[in-house]
């Protein structure tokens, strides 16, 4: 089957692509990119006024299943990413039970294949039920198609469990991602630690939480030689601690989520639950270097960190509601609202959001190079829409960004030149 897009501004970071150019789709796969390409036995897509762009690949996802289908399954987590144009995401083993293990790994795998719509790419975890007391069979997980290892949402405290964790994923050449996080001293903090918190009389997370545990894992990493990723980083410290780590070549990458690039701790106010999160909000001060982070390229990838929740988990006392928000269906339009504030450029956002977490999980996507394969995301840049998370895809609906225009709307995804997801309102 035949697929041409046509009319549309094609913009592919792998390729240093910019220009208005046609795509023609043969059997899944990119055939042509060329100006004017002619063919008379393909399905035309006319995406005029859009842009075209490599799928989008979001590194850091929660699909909560199993176990927790009751707030996302792999079907509507798979089709609320395809609804915010990613055609790929690697799902976190905070599951239940844990992804430490073969059997669940073959389950994620199988269920995605039967009831997904995008590219699922399970991680699995770095020590065996999240407990850092002892290592998973990395080899076994990494042969039976898991693409990183993560504890996520608890930190590798155990400092020789991590250096031997690193050591053993580098014979495989498999990212360690990192929850940079030392409970020591975040202790029971629910919020960014300073002003904020004080007047709300919340306990705070200060910001060497976070610091203190990057900078550990990056001299581990250094020390071994292996490769370190650092996610949802939200502190100016953790950015010059990584670049300056990057120019002394350690293997370090790392990724923001948009929530930690558009909100400060100023969304917390009025005990908003839906703005509480691992790491917390931050100061307007943290966003500037997040900013400078991206734009330098110490920040490699954007991710979600997509962590559905039932309503039940936040319409709590601010203390007890669970971290989290759900983010595969507004993180594009987030992303582009800062473009247009000049916070960083379209290439840059669109390199972070495609290339660099396919470089990051050695996955063979990312790209609109001629034999890839074709996944594909045409979206609207001037498109308004207001959002409604009683029309979000998602099982859940804890989002902060509730009522917020936004502009920027996916017209079409499509995975492996199959079309997932089309706007009918385009």
């Amino acid at each position: 089957m035949k697929i041409l897009i046509k009319n549309g501004r094609l913009v592919d970071p792998s390729q240093n692509l910019d220009d208005n150019l046609d795509v023609l789709v043969d059997d899944g796969v990119i055939n042509a990119i060329d100006h004017d390409i002619q063919s008379s036995d393909a399905d035309l897509i006319d995406a005029r006024g859009m842009f075209v762009t490599p799928g989008l690949i979001d590194m850091h996802v929660h699909l909560r299943d199993p176990g927790q289908e009751y707030k996302e399954d792999i079907t509507s987590g798979t089709r609320a990413a395809a609804a915010g144009g990613f055609t790929s995401v690697a799902c976190m083993p905070n599951t239940e039970p844990v992804n430490d293990n073969l059997a669940t790994t073959d389950y994620i795998l199988q269920k995605a294949r039967i009831c997904g719509v995008v590219n699922v790419f399970p991680v699995a975890a770095i020590s065996k039920g999240l407990k850092g007391e002892s290592l998973t069979e990395m080899g076994e997980l990494k042969e039976g198609g898991c693409v990183a290892f993560s504890d996520d949402g608890h930190w590798v405290s155990n400092g020789d469990l991590m250096r031997r964790a690193l050591e053993y994923a580098g014979l495989f050449d498999v990212p360690l991602i990192s929850h940079a996080e030392n409970f020591s001293i975040s202790g029971k903090g629910v919020m960014n630690e300073g002003f904020v918190a004080t007047e709300l009389g919340l306990r705070g997370i200060p910001w060497v939480a976070e610091d203190a545990a990057v900078y550990r894992d990056v001299a581990l990493a250094e020390f071994s030689g292996s490769r370190l990723h650092i996610c949802h980083i939200s502190t100016r410290g953790t950015v010059e601690i990584i670049r300056t780590a990057k120019a002394r070549g350690v293997r370090v990458s790392c990724d923001v989520t948009p929530h930690h690039l558009t909100l400060t701790e100023e969304a917390v106010r009025g005990y908003n639950t839906n703005a509480k999160m691992n790491p917390p909000l931050r100061t307007a001060e943290d966003l500037e270097a997040l900013y400078q982070g991206l734009r330098d390229g110490t920040i490699d990838a954007i991710a979600t960190d997509h962590a559905p929740h039932h309503r039940d988990d936040k319409n709590v006392e601010f203390d007890r509601a669970l971290n989290g928000i759900v983010g595969l269906e507004t993180a594009l339009p987030l992303v582009l609202m800062l473009v247009d504030k000049g916070a960083f450029s379209l290439n840059t956002a669109l390199a972070a959001l495609t290339t660099a977490p396919a470089r990051i999980l050695s996955l063979p996507r990312g790209s609109l190079k001629k034999g890839g394969v074709a996944d594909i995301t045409i979206f609207d840049p001037e498109k308004q829409w207001q959002v409604d998370s009683e029309r979000f895809l998602s099982k859940s609906r804890n989002t902060p960004f509730e009522g917020w225009t936004l502009k920027g709307r996916v017209s079409r995804t499509l995975v492996a030149g199959k079309t997932v997801f089309q706007d009918l309102e385009s």
